[in-house]
């Protein structure tokens, strides 16, 4: 009977023993990274036709390991365009729920020019090329003038520009924090914008065409749970006057509020004394662990506020484009 013991603990204790080593030889030196990048230089005055604001926002989110390889990466880019007219008023089919590249598919229309695909489809292809590199080599991709590749073994997937994405690609790994996920699990990346603040110019002020979009990069294990997760927003404004023409200055950069830090100005006016970052990452620690269903059974108010009283001790904020984009994040994560 003794030796049965001794047998079944020893059985028990390699058994045990073995799944933690596996576990945390997955878990070890793992790290997720986000970047943002946002554009509004193909924003144009209206003349004789209506302008446009346009907000492109690249997006791309790695999980690399210890030795700096990617695992996994998610892409995705939120051509936001949004029309005003010559008489400073916001434009005919002005869009609510602006919808990402992936989200269009064929509508981007890519395809219509190029015999490859749409967006959708090289940028799965530039994706799937950059899995198991290091950002060097991703930096090392060889490119044309027009950033297009010239490897053989990408071109026959992807022959579009992809210079930002290799950039974005490299930020992202720069940006990695550690994490606790498993090199088995998957990366999904949301991106939500919303349009409802854009105004038309009236009394003497300007316009404002607005894209404020909300990003999430989550990574999530076999049984649907988040191990880990990030989220950021930004708010890229266009201004224009009753004429027309734009007056905000393009080339100013769009930092994201996790850039801003302090600098985004909500901690003066948080009854909690929490600047938007802080409780950005308050919500992204409590989103661990818990699966798509869970995260829609968070209870809120009916000011879309936390109902809890531990969330709402570190998260003050609306959360309803928050955990929005962190469910479509999930349900990228394939």
């Amino acid at each position: 009977m003794k030796k049965w013991i001794a047998l079944l603990l020893t059985l028990t204790m390699t058994f045990t023993f073995g799944t933690l080593s596996a576990t945390a030889e997955q878990s070890a030196g793992l790290k997720l990274g986000l970047s943002i990048v946002v554009s509004l230089a193909n924003s144009t005055d209206a003349s004789d036709s209506e302008g446009l604001a346009q907000s492109d926002s690249d997006a791309i989110a790695v999980l690399v390991d210890a030795d700096g390889k990617i695992v996994d990466l998610a892409i995705d880019s939120a051509q936001t365009k949004l029309p005003f007219t010559a008489d400073g008023k916001l434009g005919a089919n002005f869009p609510s729920d602006p919808k990402t590249k992936t989200e269009l598919g064929t509508e981007y229309g890519m395809s219509k020019v190029s015999k490859i695909g749409d967006w959708d489809q090289q940028i799965e292809a530039f994706r799937q090329y950059v899995i198991g590199k290091t950002a060097q080599e991703v930096q090392g991709i060889a490119l044309d003038d027009a950033t297009r590749p010239t490897d053989a073994d990408l071109t026959a997937g992807c022959t579009m520009s992809i210079g930002s994405y290799i950039s974005g690609v490299v930020a992202a790994v720069e940006k990695a924090t550690p994490v606790n996920a498993s090199v088995t699990d998957k990366v999904g990346l949301g991106i939500v914008t919303t349009t409802d603040r854009s105004a038309d110019a009236a009394d003497g002020e300007d316009g404002v065409a607005e894209a404020y979009s909300y990003y999430a990069a989550v990574t999530v294990n076999a049984d649907g749970a988040v191990t880990a997760a990030l989220i950021d927003s930004t708010i890229s404004d266009v201004k224009f006057d009753a004429t027309g023409k734009i007056t905000s200055d393009l080339t100013t950069p769009v930092a994201t509020k996790q850039e801003l830090g302090d600098a985004y100005g909500m901690r003066k006016a948080s009854g909690i004394g929490k600047e938007w970052n802080e409780q950005a990452n308050a919500l992204a620690a409590y989103l661990l662990g818990k699966t798509a269903e869970q995260i829609k059974g968070i209870a809120v108010t009916d000011d879309g506020k936390a109902a809890d009283a531990d969330l709402l001790a570190s998260v003050t904020v609306s959360l309803g484009d928050l955990t929005g984009v962190a469910l479509k994040a999930i349900a990228n994560a394939k």
